[in-house]
């Protein structure tokens, strides 16, 4: 248990507390249906994605590989916020072991983070496809494919790691041991210590920067580069067909770190809350349904 300090702070306690969404404490048992659907309908989506995968030969190529990756990011990182949310919700369980709560904040960042070197290396497969298709065989073989996703996968988990260090052993003091949140992340367990958290929040930006930001950087230039070479297509039937393959990559690119950017700011905007994680779940179901499609189509059109 937390043993009292002076001045009403506490030593780290051994139990945290999460008070759910801010505001909607009335109305969170009515709130937890929508997330229970919508996690119910991301796994069996995206467990039927990746059935489909595993059972067709013809999808065993780096883009359906790298797509199976991602479903199965995406399972993960949604079992590892919403049974908890939902014990918040509708069976009054806020409490959480203080450790509990630090593996659950590596699983979150490195699963988010697995994420990001995932579309990275979607972004990646398409710019050597559409601007060097000629090479795409040689240049993205069985080997390369799987040392990349253990990259994205190894990148994260590691990186994440001094962050729990230095929550464990860098912060003692603590104002509170309620969470204003549903899930446990960097930030908000920062926020509760009275210690001085420069390092911290500065190691965590360095960490997005690092995953995210170079992410976003090079995810940028590859589609510069690809939407570059689509305008100098003679044919505006070949242009639109690259555009057709693209729009489903961008959509879940601009979808991620539109969710980004919310996570950022969300303690300053408190009303966008809600929409916020009923964003971050939702986010897992158009990977499914909106991608595979199109790329195998241009996989066809790429083979005559």
């Amino acid at each position: 248990m937390a043993l009292p300090i002076t001045n009403g702070t506490l030593s780290m306690p051994f139990v945290l507390t999460f008070i759910g969404i801010p505001g909607f404490e009335s109305v969170q048992c009515w709130i937890g249906i929508p997330f229970c659907a919508t996690y119910v309908i991301a796994l069996i989506g995206n467990s039927l994605l990746l059935i489909i995968i595993k059972s067709e030969p013809s999808l065993h190529g780096p883009m359906y590989i790298f797509l199976a990756t991602l479903g199965a990011t995406d399972i993960s990182l949604s079992t590892s916020i919403v049974p908890k949310m939902l014990g918040i919700f509708w069976f009054h369980l806020p409490e959480i072991y203080f450790d509990a709560c630090l593996f659950q904040m590596w699983l979150i960042h490195t699963f988010q983070g697995i994420e990001s070197g995932v579309l990275l290396a979607m972004a990646l497969d398409r710019y050597v496809a559409i601007c060097y298709p000629l090479r795409r065989a040689i240049v993205f073989t069985r080997q390369l494919v799987t040392y990349i996703v253990v990259g994205v996968t190894l990148r994260p988990a590691i990186l994440v790691i001094p962050c729990l260090l230095l929550v464990k052993c860098h912060l003692k003091l603590y104002r509170t041991k309620l969470i204003s949140h549903t899930y446990c992340e960097h930030m908000a367990l920062v926020k509760l210590a009275t210690d001085d958290v420069y390092i911290n929040k500065v190691y965590g930006i360095l960490g997005a920067f690092i995953v995210g930001g170079l992410d976003f950087i090079f995810i940028t230039l590859s589609y510069i580069q690809i939407f570059i070479t689509v305008f100098h297509l003679p044919l505006k039937e070949a242009r639109l067909k690259v555009f057709n393959t693209c729009i489903p990559h961008i959509y879940v690119f601009f979808q991620f770190y539109l969710l980004a950017f919310f996570f950022i700011f969300y303690s300053q905007i408190w009303i966008l809350y809600p929409i916020i994680c009923t964003y971050h779940l939702v986010q897992s179901l158009p990977t499914g349904p909106t991608i595979p499609q199109p790329l195998y189509l241009w996989d066809k059109d790429q083979a005559h």
